[in-house]
């Protein structure tokens, strides 16, 4: 799936990227534990998480990971957002909690990586 259509299915808002929205994802890691998202790299996996400080860039960086979406419309600091500018990493918010994120991806064919 395109990170395209996953913004528009999740009704996501860009926080950076947008030049970037035809990256292919085919699995997703949802976690609020940074160790959890480790313990499975994935170059075409998605983080799913609420949790919005600095690591979570740093831990899709580490793990080759293209893109985070933020659930329940987390807002990362800016520090955060310029982080993900400078590694390149996409980053998404939506309203829509984890659970509710995580079904309407998989009744999609994404499946999870942990």
């Amino acid at each position: 799936m395109r990170l395209e259509m996953l913004r528009d299915l999740l009704r996501c808002e860009v926080l950076t990227g947008a030049d970037a929205l035809d990256t292919e994802i085919d699995m997703a890691v949802a976690s609020d534990a940074m160790s959890v998202v480790l313990s499975s790299p994935h170059p075409r996996a998605l983080m799913i998480t609420g949790l919005t400080n600095i690591q979570s860039v740093r831990t899709a960086h580490i793990s080759h990971l293209p893109a985070i979406m933020y659930v329940r419309g987390s807002r990362p600091t800016e520090a955060t957002v310029k982080l993900a500018r400078d590694n390149k990493t996409v980053l998404l918010s939506t309203e829509l909690g984890m659970f509710d994120s995580c079904g309407i991806l998989y009744s999609r064919g994404i499946k999870g990586g942990i």
